[in-house]
């Protein structure tokens, strides 16, 4: 285990609305303690389920769905300055590699809410694994009620959910 003083916050991104509050959150924090952030993103596909309206060709190339959330990552984390910050992506399954990657974190840092209530129902919450398994603190921060119109919001990664079972 790390070193609490230079260990990074953890923070779970899939550019939803409440992930980006989580960004600022974990950003504002790593400023007071003078820590790094970790920001990762995964991305898995799931070939059973596609919930993105696009073509199915598109749906189920791989390297297009990792480009999105690539796309997503970096457009969030690009104006961000004034913290020593790494955007991380990663395949696999978002709740388990969450609690993984926060193993030696300061914090673990998660929007309430990701991709919407279906997601969750078909997902489950990853908000409540990592609160109930990750080893470090866990702060799960909810997204602003008023949000700017879609379109000068950041762009939605293609979800892709994980295993069903």
């Amino acid at each position: 285990m790390r070193d609490n003083e230079t260990s990074p916050i953890v923070v779970g991104f899939d550019g939803s609305e409440a992930a980006v509050a989580a960004l600022h959150w974990a950003v504002d924090q790593a400023r007071l303690l003078g820590c790094p952030i970790d920001v990762i993103s995964v991305w898995h596909m799931e070939y059973t389920v596609m919930m993105e309206p696009s073509s199915a060709a598109t749906r189920l190339d791989p390297r297009i769905v990792e480009d999105g959330h690539r796309t997503v990552l970096e457009a969030a984390t690009a104006d961000i300055d004034g913290v020593d910050l790494r955007g991380v992506l990663i395949e696999g399954d978002v709740k388990r590699l969450l609690v993984e990657t926060s193993g030696d974190a300061r914090l673990l840092v998660v929007g309430n809410r990701g991709h919407g209530p279906l997601a969750e129902l078909l997902l489950g919450s990853v908000s409540s694994y990592c609160v109930h398994h990750a080893t470090c603190p866990v702060v799960v921060v909810k997204a602003a009620r008023q949000m700017a119109p879609r379109a000068e919001r950041l762009p939605m990664a293609p979800l892709t959910p994980g295993p069903l079972l």
